[in-house]
């Protein structure tokens, strides 16, 4: 037994494995920022000898064509954006109908079959999706009237299909936590089902969507491969009475992924695709800025109610 003055060792046990754990955990904290800080740190080591190299001007020119030290990065910008935001709009409502079908309409039964399923469908390599949306999609589209069918309108259809996973997962567990007491008291005062999910179950969630929301964004902004085959990997502007979204563009990174291996290091044409690596990483953090921003001013409403 022990004595008076001294606790015995099985008591003094879990305390010790408590400060072993927290450690832990302030180590992968720390770590993840240190890792974070030192990969910008590094764009920005090789991407800034940019601003010295070529004017502000050239880099937001309307030509890309490093062969003759053109390096207007605004055809890619503009790439980049039409491809998202038309994934976007195609992800996101498709998205979050889905996942309301699965956490509030849908019987138990369907939901375990089809909530694993989509999940699945997270793990499928974009490569693989980018060749069936280059053998399959493509020629669909080109035989629906465009002029090719490697275009922006491709990338957005794929795109969208490797963030609905992203969003129906997250926003399906977001529903899932709200309290079933919510639900209840609704429809004890009278509300339908479609009331009860659309004025309560869905604003309790906010949060959750949200960032389910800016993940799927994410996606579509970082995936290159799939974007690679099917949105033909033109450096154009598109011509806005020619219909946008049906014409070749190239994204940011499609062209870091298909010209860092062809440039010599050191050379302008290197630093200028890191500077791009700097516009991806600064786009990526306003989002996840944003979201954050977005959570804690809904937090900060609800507690005032």
């Amino acid at each position: 037994m022990a004595t008076n003055g001294s606790a015995p060792p099985k008591a003094q046990l879990p305390g010790w494995r408590e400060k072993v754990i927290e450690g832990l955990i302030r180590l992968s904290g720390v770590s993840a920022v240190v890792i974070m800080a030192l990969i910008f740190f590094f764009l920005l080591r090789e991407g800034l000898p940019t601003l010295g190299e070529v004017s502000v001007s050239q880099l937001f020119n309307q030509r890309w064509y490093p062969i003759e030290d053109l390096y207007g990065i605004l055809p890619l910008l503009v790439g980049s954006f039409l491809v998202t935001v038309g994934a976007v709009a195609i992800a996101v409502p498709l998205g979050l109908v889905t996942a309301v079908y699965l956490g509030e309409i849908a019987p138990t039964w369907q939901r375990e079959i089809l909530k694993p399923i989509i999940e699945v469908l997270a793990g499928i390599p974009s490569i693989v999706l980018g060749f069936l949306g280059w053998v399959a999609l493509a020629p669909f589209i080109q035989n629906m009237g465009a002029a090719t069918g490697l275009t922006a309108f491709s990338g957005s259809l794929i795109l969208a299909y490797m963030a609905l996973p992203t969003i129906i997962s997250i926003t399906e567990d977001a529903l899932y936590v709200v309290p079933k007491e919510y639900r209840d008291g609704a429809l004890a005062l009278g509300a339908t089902k479609w009331q009860t999910i659309w004025r309560v179950v869905l604003p309790a969630a906010r949060s959750g969507i949200v960032i389910a929301i800016m993940l799927g964004i994410g996606r579509a902004i970082g995936e290159t491969m799939a974007v690679m085959l099917v949105t033909g990997n033109a450096a154009n502007l598109p011509d806005l009475n020619a219909g946008i979204f049906f014409q070749p563009v190239r994204t940011l990174t499609a062209t870091i992924a298909a010209e860092m291996g062809e440039v010599a290091q050191g050379s302008v044409h290197y630093h200028v695709l890191f500077s791009l690596g700097i516009i991806l990483f600064l786009i990526t953090f306003a989002i996840n800025s944003l979201a954050s921003w977005l959570v804690g001013r809904g937090g900060r409403r609800e507690r005032r109610r």
